[in-house]
């Protein structure tokens, strides 16, 4: 199963290089995937040090825990949601890296129903053993519901034509029909070049689905509230929605201060708890673009706890 499941990391070496890796570190891989970064890390972790791998999606679990056996006891594979780290992990983690982006092997299983490029039931959850479908939400969603994910979560400019328009003809079981009946919708001017007319749409059902950004944030805090001082925290994100609640969060942690800015003191009691490594987020190399082109629009950001 390890070799069917196949997932490319992204920016392994700049991964590697923010956690630091240490003596005697507790490490966790909050989104476990393919076991790509989790591999990586394992072949660098110093000695004494372990890796606790994480993932809700139990083949994906399966899989990478066949691929890293071979490490023993220093790895530990779980089944769990990263937004519920601190039952999961101990505290004073010395790094976390949160992956948060699908893997290939999701998108390229036909029957996980993520992908609008096969024919698959309307499924798109990463934990399948219960929850929400992406038919539950097209076919039984309010037309205001539907345009509001569409517009706030796939940043679809015909969020409200989309939506009136899935409603008057649903119900819909498959990925390609309701891709070519999205597609149908959107003006053939409007339609951006080599990207699909329903990809904004499909991101925003997986999101809504899988429930991905309303959780982000308080999930942040708690990844925060584990680490050990110097411990750090890495963040992969594939869209500007991820990245902009992770840039805002560090940013929360590094100037809590919420006085006003002309104030001549500081009264609030906020302190900064560390600092944010990332001033700007690191992309993909031009190499491995060309290796990979899903890692156009990876974001990569660290945050390391004061000592």
């Amino acid at each position: 199963m390890g070799e069917l499941f196949h997932h490319t990391p992204i920016m392994v070496s700049e991964v590697l290089s923010l956690l630091a890796l240490k003596r005697g570190g507790i490490y966790a891989d909050g989104t476990l995937g393919g076991g790509g970064h989790a591999h990586a890390i394992l072949e660098r972790l110093p000695a004494g040090s372990r890796l606790i791998g994480i993932d809700r999606d139990r083949q994906a679990l399966a899989a990478a825990t066949e691929r890293l056996k071979d490490y023993g006891e220093v790895f530990t594979p779980v089944h769990g949601n990263f937004h519920a780290l601190p039952e999961i992990c101990p505290q004073g983690l010395d790094g976390i890296l949160l992956d948060l982006g699908v893997s290939s092997h999701q998108l390229d299983t036909a029957e996980r129903g993520f992908s609008y490029r096969q024919a698959a039931p309307l499924d798109m959850r990463m934990d399948q053993s219960g929850g929400l479908t992406a038919a539950d939400v097209v076919n039984t969603w309010s037309e205001a519901e539907l345009a509001r994910i569409f517009r706030d979560y796939g940043e679809e400019r015909f969020a409200k034509r989309i939506a009136a328009r899935i409603v008057e003809r649903r119900p819909f079981t498959d990925t390609v029909e309701l891709a070519g009946f999205i597609a149908g919708c959107i003006p053939a001017k409007f339609r951006e070049r080599d990207q699909h007319p329903a990809r904004r749409c499909f991101q925003a059902l997986r999101i809504a689905v899988n429930d991905e950004l309303a959780p982000l944030p308080d999930a942040l805090q708690k990844a925060h509230d584990l680490l050990a001082p110097d411990g750090r925290l890495v963040v992969l994100t594939f869209h500007s929605l991820e990245d902009r609640i992770v840039k805002q969060t560090f940013a929360r942690f590094a100037s809590p201060c919420t006085c006003d800015p002309r104030a001549p003191i500081c009264t609030c009691g906020l302190k900064p708890t560390g600092r944010i490594l990332t001033r700007k987020p690191i992309t993909a190399s031009a190499e491995e673009l060309t290796q990979n082109s899903r890692s156009a629009c990876a974001k990569l950001r660290a945050f390391e706890r004061n000592a």
